[in-house]
């Protein structure tokens, strides 16, 4: 959402950010003087034990009622700050029949786990029915061949008011460039992300892995409420987090790089044409399937967190189509954008 936020504003709207606290410090390190909204949503947990389907099949009341709440919430904030256009990413609730909305999400088809992959087709009419709901539903991907999402967001039949927008990464800055003749610092970097107790259970598992490892490892802890704290253990610094300009700096000049296979990460790391070796959170349908989908396309390789051990090869995988996926999802982005406005207006 920041590179929309951040397109938005260049097409002189006002920009208002709602989300959950820990995404809001993230959303006011890289988007200085807009107006935030605490507005926590659905948060589905992992569990250290039971299959990620399970957590979610006990959480679906929980879901519903989280739903309903932010539904009439949205309301009062239409009328509090005289809102006209709402973008919801990924939650269920947030439309408006007196405003034009619009649902941004990759996957209208929802992966299920193999034991109840026939729940597929329900899924996505389910999905098709939120979708509706909307003005306009965003899919950051391309339409064609060249494409991040493969069957997710592919090969499907999608309501009238899907619109492709490109690949969207908060690294495709104009005002960002990277530093001309960089002087290579030869390290591995490692990109946390997602919910616990995963995010600490792979944490371990790399410390362990790559603390006496050479070249030195930068480990990017996914925290940004603690910009700037860094530690060290071996070979591994640690960031909590930092400005995308120097993160940016930072994961171009890696050697290699290894991350979960959480789609904003992809997409991020494709617009830098990074390849990674990407660890999908264990029981993530989603992520299992990117990983599967982006390995076999050559652009990443993947291994499950469970085998993760000494000697594990970070090699780099093929050079990615990263020039043609910018170009093509700058237009994209423009296209979709100016026919929203035209929608409102």
């Amino acid at each position: 959402m920041i590179p929309l936020a951040r397109k938005l504003r260049e097409m002189n709207n006002n920009v208002i950010i709602a989300s959950g606290e820990e995404h809001l410090s993230l959303f006011r390190n890289e988007l200085p003087g807009l107006s935030y909204i605490s507005f926590p949503g659905f948060k589905p947990g992992y569990s250290r034990f039971f299959p990620q389907y399970l957590s979610l099949l006990f959480k679906i009341p929980v879901l519903l009622y989280h739903i309903i709440v932010e539904h009439h919430r949205l309301k009062r904030i239409i009328a509090e700050y005289a809102v006209d256009i709402i973008i919801s990413d990924n939650r269920f609730g947030l439309w408006n029949m007196k405003v034009t909305s619009v649902y941004v999400t990759h996957m209208p088809l929802i992966p299920f786990p193999k034991p109840l992959k026939f729940l597929e087709p329900i899924g996505v009419l389910l999905h098709r029915e939120i979708i509706k709901k909307y003005s306009l539903c965003f899919i950051p991907d391309l339409p064609g061949d060249l494409n991040l999402t493969g069957r997710l967001s592919h090969g499907i039949k999608l309501p009238d008011n899907i619109r492709y927008i490109g690949i969207l990464s908060r690294f495709i800055d104009p005002e960002q460039s990277l530093h001309e003749n960089p002087v290579k610092s030869h390290h591995n970097t490692v990109i946390l992300s997602g919910p616990e107790p995963q995010r600490e259970i792979l944490k371990q598992k790399l410390v362990t892995l790559l603390k006496d490892k050479e070249p030195n490892t930068i480990m990017f802890e996914g925290k940004p409420g603690k910009r700037g704290e860094i530690a060290r253990n071996g070979n591994i610094t640690f960031y909590s987090h930092l400005p995308a300009s120097r993160m940016k700096e930072i994961i171009a000049d890696s050697d290699s790089i290894i991350t979960r296979s959480g789609y904003t990460s992809i997409m991020e790391l494709v617009s830098l044409n990074c390849t990674a070796l990407i660890i999908p959170t264990p029981g993530q349908t989603e992520q299992e399937y990117l990983a599967e989908y982006l390995s076999e396309k050559g652009w990443f390789y993947t291994v499950s967190q469970g085998e993760l051990k000494a000697g594990i090869s970070l090699r780099q995988g093929k050079t990615i189509w990263q020039g043609e996926i910018n170009r093509q999802s700058s237009i994209l982005l423009t296209e979709a954008l100016n026919e929203l406005l035209e929608k409102h207006h």
